[in-house]
């Protein structure tokens, strides 16, 4: 009976419970709409994707207000605090009047001084959002339209850069802290190439090579670090590197012949060539031959011939054979009048040759001693001195003396018209230095050579001596008055009457004046040396 009553209490006690549960089930609602279900279609662009969670960029402030440090924050409101660090850097100032907004000028450069240490410690970790709002907070502080140069102040042409006064920007103090922030961003350990090379992109580069054309030096030696860095750091952006330094040589040269920082771009492409693999690629020889070679034209090449003399030098001692290349392109252009320049073109030769292998120099030789031979015959003593003092060069006596029997037939001639001619003592005892050193290394090739200037010397003896008499017979002849002259007014020349109507040209069946003959003597031989025509 007992088991029958367990039995009948369970079974009451779950009727009761159902009862319950029934009873206190809420009232059904009216229908609400139904969720909104988001399909990842592929013909669905319309679709909004879920926010993810990340840090908000703060408004911009629209004053300059005085931010707590970053280092005293919590660490959750750390990336809200330099974001709103990086907008104070972005209000703009009036650097002339040193008064006006001092204290607003002191917070940013505070501010300014505070991020380089954020970022060189690596005190605070930068997500991709703070490194794109200090990149762009970078860019508007150092992009920005240039002071006119001096000569497009004057009109006139750029004088030499020693003899002005340098350009001080009065606002350097902060665009330095800029600069200093950049470099310590591309410089820095935690700084991840593959993220910031999304900043610091084309237009990024192109925009900081065009900063190279201002006047304040001290920026320019900034902009050279930095650049020179991201060429080491961001290996994609090389190519481009080259090509826009390129590019900017080419406008220098043909175009402009105005560019303020020709030597600091030098610098930079001076290390590039420096880690250049050998052999050289078809790339670099064509940058060699069609921006570094014709950068020795520009009137303006003494300021910055010494980087481009190094940058020479670099090219043959990586590839040797390209010694003869650099050597016929620094002939063709060889200055004519301008001997500062030529003294230049001698010491920068002087530099390429101790690099230059023997078989390079066979090459180029007949042409290069012709210009060396015109060089110490120069009427100016800074030119010849220069050219003389290849003698004391070991490699380059060695190289003279294997091929001996070919440069001194070249150079004997100046070097005799300056032991007896030259109007300077100094050049007189270096030409017969050198005039001894070709004894000593072959006595029979200098006698060769020296019966050879004998006989020059006597033709061009008589042949004077003939041009003379000549003129002499000319001027007896027309005082006596057995010939009359007439003048010719476009020739401006005196012609006898008996030579009329053969001063055609012979191209047409005509008589050239000094082919005519008057009693058996040309007596118009070197006067008129032009066609004259009828008249």
């Amino acid at each position: 009976m007992k088991n029958k009553n367990k039995m009948f209490n369970k079974i009451m006690k779950r009727g009761k419970k159902a009862s319950k549960e029934s009873i206190e089930a809420p009232v059904p609602a009216p229908a609400a709409p139904p969720p909104t279900v988001t399909v990842n279609h592929a013909s669905r662009t319309s679709v909004t994707p879920k926010p993810t969670a990340g840090p908000v960029v703060p408004p911009r402030p629209t004053t300059v207000e005085v931010l707590p440090n970053l280092k005293d924050t919590p660490i959750n409101e750390k990336h809200g605090v330099f974001i709103r660090k990086v907008h104070v850097c972005c209000f703009f100032f009036d650097f002339v009047d040193t008064m006006k907004s001092a204290r607003e000028k002191e917070i940013k450069r505070q501010t300014l001084a505070e991020l380089i240490d954020i970022v060189q410690t690596g005190s605070c970790k930068m997500n991709e959002i703070m490194q794109d709002e200090m990149v762009k907070m970078i860019a508007l502080n150092i992009f920005r339209c240039l002071p006119p140069a001096a000569h497009e102040i004057t009109g006139g042409p750029g004088g030499d850069p020693e003899e002005e006064d340098m350009y001080m920007d009065p606002s350097w103090p902060h665009l330095q802290l800029v600069y200093e922030l950049l470099l310590r961003y591309v410089v820095s350990s935690d700084t991840d190439a593959r993220i910031a090379k999304r900043y610091l992109n084309h237009s990024f580069v192109l925009r900081l090579l065009d900063l190279f054309d201002c006047e304040d030096i001290r920026e320019r030696e900034y902009l050279k670090t930095i650049l020179h860095r991201m060429y080491g750091r961001f290996m994609v952006h090389r190519p481009y590197i080259r090509s826009a330094m390129n590019n900017i040589l080419y406008r220098f040269i043909f175009e402009t012949e105005r560019y303020g920082g020709v030597n600091e771009l030098l610098e930079i492409i001076s290390s590039i060539i420096y880690g250049f693999s050998v052999p050289m690629k078809e790339e670099h020889k064509l940058f060699l031959i069609r921006a570094l070679i014709p950068l020795h034209k520009p009137k303006c090449v003494a300021s910055y011939h010494q980087q481009l003399s190094y940058c020479m030098t670099l090219f043959v001692e990586k590839d040797y054979r390209l010694a003869d290349i650099v050597i016929r392109g620094l002939l063709k252009c060889w200055p004519i009048s301008n001997c500062g320049k030529e003294v230049l073109f001698l010491g920068e030769l002087e530099e390429i040759l101790e690099f230059t292998q023997s078989l390079e120099f066979k090459r180029c030789m007949v042409p290069l001693f012709k210009q060396i031979g015109r060089s110490i015959r120069s009427p100016h003593f800074q030119v010849a001195e220069r050219a003389l003092f290849w003698w004391n060069n070991e490699h380059i006596v060695a190289l003279i003396a294997e091929n001996r029997h070919v440069i001194l037939p070249i150079i004997f001639d100046p070097l005799e018209k300056n032991i007896q001619y030259h109007w300077n003592q100094a050049i007189n005892g270096l030409s017969s230095n050198v005039r001894r050193m070709f004894v000593e290394m072959d006595s029979e090739l200098y006698e060769r050579c020296q019966r050879q200037y004998e006989e020059k010397e006597i033709m061009a003896e008589k042949l004077e001596e003939r041009r003379i008499t000549t003129w002499k017979r000319l001027e007896e002849t027309r005082c006596s008055g057995d010939v009359e002259f007439r003048r010719l007014p476009l020739a401006g020349c005196l012609l006898p009457r008996e030579l009329e109507g053969k001063e055609k040209d012979p191209k047409k069946g005509g008589t050239c004046i000094d082919e005519v003959k008057y009693e058996n003597e040309n007596v118009f031989d070197l006067r008129y040396r032009h066609w004259i025509p009828k008249v």
